[in-house]
């Protein structure tokens, strides 16, 4: 467990921002305590101050988990957002997908969102731009990366793809073994 170095914390930030912005410093500071990021074998945690310090005590080998995990890097160097981070992300996020009914299925099974199952979309998101998706009930399903802006889900046809799968609560049953 140690902090993360100032590339990895440029990778990492630069991956949340494009969720939740400048809505980034609202997750360290909170009114319930000071919060803050810690690498443990390639994996970001995050975790309150008092929580940490205990952790400390515990032998690197020993300690499986501590805290809420964001995502973890890659071998390559760039860091993946998990499911367990959702939580924390929806609440901030700056766009957001709203998936009708029908379509909430197929998310949840790791398929991406095409305009037939769009409910709604947050105004002016941008194409490529990190998503927060939700079902009609503002319940955060998953996140994903916008394939087309605002604009163009108007005027295109319903089995277009508007955003694409990143990663949603269906994980949990369907790589129980991976997300620790």
């Amino acid at each position: 467990m140690r902090p993360l170095t100032d590339e990895e914390t440029k990778i990492f930030f630069e991956k949340l921002s494009k969720y939740i912005g400048e809505n980034i410093k609202l997750l360290l500071d909170r009114p319930d305590g000071c919060y803050c990021f810690r690498l443990h074998r390639d994996r970001v945690f995050y975790v309150r101050e008092d929580m940490m310090k205990h952790a400390g005590n515990v032998s690197r080998k020993n300690l499986i988990s501590f805290g809420s995990c964001f995502g973890r890097f890659s071998k390559g160097g760039k860091f993946r957002l998990h499911i367990t981070a959702l939580d924390f992300l929806a609440p901030y996020a700056k766009y957001k997908v709203w998936l009708k009914p029908s379509a909430e299925q197929q998310f949840v099974y790791g398929h991406h969102v095409m305009k037939s199952g769009l409910g709604r979309i947050t105004e002016n998101t941008p194409q490529y731009q990190g998503v927060v998706i939700y079902n009609m009930n503002d319940l955060p399903l998953g996140f994903g990366v916008a394939a087309k802006s605002t604009q163009e889900c108007r005027h295109t046809d319903p089995m277009t793809l508007v955003a694409f799968h990143q990663a949603d609560i269906g994980e949990f049953i369907r790589n129980e073994d991976n997300l620790v």
